[in-house]
């Protein structure tokens, strides 16, 4: 029979041995030799039983003083611990599930009905501090809150859209250089605060206004002309820069960017909206025209579309997806333009018709002959009649529906155009033919076509009156249908508006002019005419662009499921709606009674 020493011996002698070989570890001079062996040895069985039975004794010890306190414990204060132990732990459960990456979408679009409301940043403390860093990045003096600015940057006495009372920027923030917008742009991800580009101001369906307030972009001091390639036909600009100017300064080398829009229309504008103008019948829309961009991304992220030769099959073509995206996609802060040759002559004829149907019936068959024309212009007769009442030009006009022609090339070929598009007007029934035979008489026929906008806008009974001018395109041999069911509707509701348009690209206007009064009847004759346009298998918007008017047509005109993959694209590109939200495409559902009814 032998004898067993007790538990709490064995324990320490254990340890003390333990503690023996962990000096000897460390003194690698006097215990060297076993020293590699030991480092690596494991305890003994009998070593790891002692140090667990240790372990357990001070776990029970420990839960045995725990139960003695609980016990002396009145119940609800047992249970209150309870509940409060149960509640945190389910919060961390939480918040640890809440860590985890939603799962990404399966499918290929982004219907309305699951989208999510928006949630910016726009609380003073948010926007002040923003104040700050744009301060920091382009100098207090380029940032503004001046009240008169800011109403200056919401929207213009010509646009359709209505502001509402707090659709206001915070700010307004100048640029200079596409690394200070990517560093505008990294401030407003971080604090998530909407952003609104502004590049001339000259869009007409609620482009730039701010209906997320927030901090708006100008482009003003982005105004420089880059660089010009004359070799390559290609030049390089900011946004700022305006069409018109560009033409001057090109006219000296004998070249010419062909997009002519309104006047006072930028190039920063005009890729957001995809503009054309009137010389779009021959040279095409901006679309045309843009070789490549340079865009500030929501995040901040600086691309380049792709490089300048004139044709590319390198990759997806970010370049036209960008043109006529409205600033919802990314700001445009560089832009490589296409050239080309100035003609080496130019002329402009205007012919007068009975009626607006046989003006257009002019225009189908000049198109449909083939005549190489640069532009091809239509005013109705209640727009000339605008005209010389508000006596915009130096002339009187003959006030019936007209067409102006403009004809570029060498100097026989113009003369050419010129003798054939007589001969179609005179079997249309043309009561008048006209045309240029020098370059003033060339400007004073071509002026009226210009003055179009600003000779309604002169017309105002009261300061209250506004205008509204949009447009449509259809199909070349629907255009008389749809102008003189348009013109019609327009008398009928007692209204004075006029029609003019590129019409030899299928694509006109109409300018309305209205009071408060007059604003439901304005209302119905657009959606009449929009309503005809996409029943024609034409479109809402030749040139204007969508902003905020337009986009709830879009379902109509190509259907829910490609509008769905256009909202898809913007989630893509900015997952947060920071860039011109509510514009193109919805990003939300919208309030009880916004959508108007087909």
């Amino acid at each position: 029979m032998f004898r067993t020493r007790p538990l709490a011996s064995r324990v320490a002698q254990a340890l003390a041995r333990q503690r023996q070989l962990g000096n000897c570890s460390t003194r690698q001079t006097r215990c060297f030799g076993q020293t590699a062996y030991r480092q690596q040895e494991r305890p003994s069985f009998k070593g790891q039983l002692y140090e667990s039975t240790q372990q357990r004794l001070k776990r029970e010890r420990a839960e045995q003083e725990k139960y003695a306190r609980m016990s002396a414990e009145p119940p609800g204060v047992r249970y209150l611990a309870m509940t409060i132990t149960l509640v945190a732990t389910a919060l961390g459960c939480y918040y640890l599930g809440s860590l985890k990456p939603a799962d990404l979408p399966t499918s290929s679009t982004t219907p309305l009905v699951e989208t999510q409301p928006t949630r910016h940043n726009i609380s003073s403390s948010n926007l002040q501090a923003a104040w700050g860093d744009f301060a920091d990045i382009v100098g207090k003096e380029n940032v503004s809150t001046d009240q008169v600015n800011l109403d200056a940057h919401s929207g213009s006495e010509w646009s359709s859209y209505t502001l509402k009372e707090n659709e206001k920027p915070f700010l307004v923030v100048y640029p200079s250089t596409t690394e200070e917008v990517s560093k505008i742009m990294k401030v407003c991800h971080q604090r998530v605060i909407p952003v609104t580009a502004y590049s001339g101001g000259t869009s007409l369906e609620g482009h730039y206004a701010p209906t997320r307030g927030g901090v708006c972009v100008d482009f003003e001091r982005m105004n420089k002309i880059i660089k010009v390639h004359k070799e390559d036909l290609d030049v390089v600009v900011q946004p700022a820069v305006g069409w018109e100017d560009l033409n001057e300064m090109l006219a000296n080398d004998g070249l010419f960017f062909p997009p002519d829009p309104g006047p006072g229309a930028q190039i920063g504008g005009m890729v957001g909206t995809g503009c054309s103008g009137t010389n779009a019948y021959r040279y095409g829309t901006m679309r045309e025209w843009v070789l490549s961009l340079t865009v500030v991304l929501a995040d901040g992220t600086v691309i380049k579309t792709r490089q300048r030769p004139r044709k590319s099959s390198a990759g997806y073509d970010l370049t036209r997806l960008f043109i006529g995206s409205e600033g919802t996609l990314g700001l445009v802060t560089e832009a490589t333009l296409k050239l080309t040759v100035l003609p080496k002559s130019e002329s402009v004829a205007v012919a007068a018709f009975p009626t607006i149907h046989s003006a257009a019936e002019c225009v189908a068959r000049v198109v449909k002959e083939g005549v190489p024309v640069a532009g091809i212009e239509i005013l109705d007769d209640v727009q000339m009649r605008c005209i010389n009442a508000s006596q915009s030009t130096t002339r009187t006009w003959k006030e019936s529906p007209t067409i102006f022609f403009k004809f570029t090339g060498t100097p026989a070929g113009v003369k050419e155009q010129i003798g054939i598009v007589k001969d179609i007007a005179k079997g249309a029934a043309g009561q008048s033919f006209e045309f240029a035979r020098n370059d003033d008489e060339r400007r004073e026929l071509w002026s009226a076509r210009k003055e179009a906008l600003w000779s309604v806008m002169a017309m105002k009974r009261n300061p209250n009156d506004r205008v509204w001018t949009t447009d449509v395109a259809v199909p070349i041999s629907r255009l008389p249908d749809i102008i003189e069911q348009t013109k019609e509707d327009i008398l009928k509701q007692g209204l004075l508006g006029g029609i003019c348009g590129h019409v030899g690209d299928g694509n006109f206007h109409t300018i309305l002019l209205f009071n408060d009064a007059e604003r439901e009847k304005v209302e119905g004759v657009i959606h009449r005419m929009v309503k005809r346009a996409i029943e024609m298998e034409g479109t809402v918007t030749g040139e204007h662009g969508v902003g905020l008017v337009k986009r709830d047509y879009l379902d109509h005109e190509l259907g829910e499921s490609t509008v769905d993959a256009m909202r898809r694209l913007k989630q893509a590109f900015d997952p947060l709606s920071l860039l011109n939200p509510d514009k193109v495409v919805r990003v939300e559902l919208p309030q009880p009674g916004e959508m108007k009814g087909w």
